[in-house]
């Protein structure tokens, strides 16, 4: 890395481009992230929540975060989320814009446009933990909400899995539903794809679920019947009422980290007064110190984490410099000044 004070700009075109079909790198660096945090080679500040006067629906994230060699890199991102902007054409729900320290010198190195970087993060923990929780491959799955996230989730799902072939969707908005199904159908033709009703119809058909909603409080207050395991990917953190969290099996990914900002995680825990219910992290799930049990209800609630994000971006700016993409702003910060 230079220790000149040029800073790298990367456009969310460009990072599509850079991580165009690569889902299993992607993944490789995130467990990657995960096992160094779990080792203790890094620091990740709890998350502060930018909220508005009158205004609860809309919010912005700080998430700093350092994370040790190979990558050993500092960083921040910067995310807001304001829900209603997917009532409006061309304004996507989530924007966000990743900062990367160098360990040398403090200063930023690069910026880049940091949505796409998020949503890809989070669909290849959603892939890890469904690869680690499920006991064989995937068949059918399931997806309640209709959104980026989830759509990320399906490419992650569909590379890891290559038996997936059938798709059962739900949102609370028909037309985003429609809209999933022909995305999906656009990427493959050979999908089996069925629209819900309801959420409940998605949670007692398919084995693997994925919630990624913009709910703020839990919706789903008991879970339908059904033969065999069933693994749901929490991904939204509140649609699961904390009566359910606390009877079925859980998986997280920072039980410090989870435990905040009305989770279901947080409000079982509250309701409970301890996280006994909560069985380990998704380094415990990699290093084979829990199993998957047969016949489980098993639910994963990442809450998302900071050096999720500093390890994909220092990926991608490695990439960037090998593929000369980018602007660089020469001495973005001046030289220190000589009287």
């Amino acid at each position: 890395m230079s220790q000149k004070t040029d800073v790298l700009i990367l456009k969310q075109q460009e990072i599509e481009s850079l991580l165009n079909m690569q889902e299993m790198k992607i993944m490789d660096v995130v467990q990657q992230a995960y096992e160094l945090h779990a080792q203790g080679k890094s620091t990740l500040p709890h998350s502060s929540f930018l909220t508005f006067p009158n205004d609860m629906d809309n919010r912005i994230i700080p998430l700093p975060a350092y994370l040790g060699e190979p990558f050993n890199v500092a960083g921040i991102k910067w995310i807001a989320s304001f829900p209603a902007n997917i009532e409006k054409e061309g304004v996507a729900r989530a924007s966000a814009v990743l900062i990367l320290n160098s360990m040398e010198t403090g200063h930023p190195f690069s910026i880049m446009e940091s949505s796409v970087i998020s949503a890809k993060r989070t669909a290849a923990s959603a892939a890890i933990a469904a690869k680690n929780l499920v006991n064989e491959d995937v068949i059918e799955a399931g997806f309640i909400g209709c959104g980026l996230i989830n759509f990320e989730i399906f490419r992650f799902l569909s590379a890891t899995f290559k038996g997936l072939k059938t798709l059962t969707v739900f949102d609370k908005q028909p037309e985003r539903a429609e809209t999933f199904v022909s995305k999906v159908q656009d990427t493959n033709p050979n999908y089996h794809l069925k629209v819900a009703t309801s959420a409940e119809q998605v949670l007692e058909s398919t084995p693997l679920i994925s919630l990624a909603t913009t709910a703020t409080t839990p919706y789903i207050d008991s879970l339908p019947v059904k033969s065999g395991s069933r693994t749901v990917l929490h991904i939204s953190l509140r649609d699961i009422s904390p009566k359910i969290i606390s009877t079925n099996i859980n998986i997280v990914d920072d039980i410090d980290h989870v435990c905040r900002a009305n989770t279901s995680i947080h409000l079982a825990q509250q309701q409970e007064g301890h996280t006994h219910f909560v069985q380990g992290t998704l380094v415990d799930m990699l290093q084979k110190r829990i199993t998957p049990r047969e016949n489980a209800t098993v639910i994963f609630s990442p809450f998302g984490l900071g050096v999720l994000d500093i390890a994909l971006g220092k990926f991608i700016y490695d990439f960037a410099v090998t593929n000369n993409l980018g602007t660089k702003i020469d001495s973005f910060i001046g030289g220190e000044k000589v009287s």
